[in-house]
Parts: C-alpha cells; sequence; structure tokens
C-alpha cells in the first residue's frame, strides 16, 4: 500500500500527535492551539480528513496515527527524488552535497548506512 500525502500543515500536526499518542481529541486541539495556534475546529477538521485518507484514527475521541514519521519521510523522499532528479538517488545526492557542506562525521555515518545497505542487500540476493 502506498503512504498517503501527508502536506505541510499536517505533517506539523502529525508531529505533534506522534509525540503524544494516543492522545484524546480535545487535549490535541489544545496542543495544536499551543504550538500551531489553531483552533479546536481546525484541529477537528484536519483529524477528519486525515481519518477520511487513512492517516489517522480517531476513535471514541482517542487519536491515533495509522502512518508512522518514517514512512512519511520515506514517500516525501521518494516523491522529491523522482519529481525532481528523474529517480536519479545520485543526482538527488550530488545536488544536497554542493549546496550542504557535510562533517567528516556525517561522511562517515552516510558511509556506515551505505555499507549496512549493501550487505542487507547481500543476505536478500
Amino acid at each position: 500500500m502506498e503512504t498517503p500525502k501527508v502536506f505541510e500543515s499536517e505533517y506539523r500536526f502529525c508531529l505533534i500527535l506522534w509525540e503524544n499518542e494516543p492522545v484524546n481529541s480535545t487535549k490535541l486541539a489544545r496542543l495544536c492551539n499551543e504550538k500551531l495556534g489553531w483552533s479546536r475546529t481546525t484541529t477537528y477538521t484536519v483529524i477528519r480528513r486525515l481519518s477520511d485518507r487513512g492517516i489517522v484514527k480517531n476513535e471514541n475521541a482517542v487519536v491515533t496515527s495509522l502512518v508512522s514519521k518514517d514512512e512519511v519521510q520515506a514517500a516525501e523522499i521518494d516523491e522529491l527524488v523522482e519529481k525532481t532528479f528523474g529517480g536519479s538517488m545520485p543526482a538527488f545526492i550530488a545536488a544536497f552535497t554542493k549546496r550542504k557542506k557535510l562533517s567528516g562525521e556525517e561522511v562517515a555515518e552516510i558511509r556506515r548506512m551505505l555499507d549496512r545497505y549493501e550487505s542487507e542487500d547481500d543476505t536478500r540476493n
């Protein structure tokens, strides 16, 4: 199943939900008011919209996520790489590293991730 699209303001809402779930919808509305400046009705509208799209569940006034933060972030990266770089991860990384200086520690962490990916890929084949 493909991860549903989560738009910017919905993502900020989801960050609050992921941090507090499961959470009573009244408390969630209060948190959204404090952190996002949203009215209670705006929060309830977003809950309903995300519920209709299968991103959250609102059952007995308790809101929980049906999609994880990692899934949403991965879907965003996939969309960005596909739309902007023609699906080429090397082109994405080249563009990224031209604009942002990576520390030696960041480069080492990326190497470790790639090494783990390669070893996991070897065990799958």
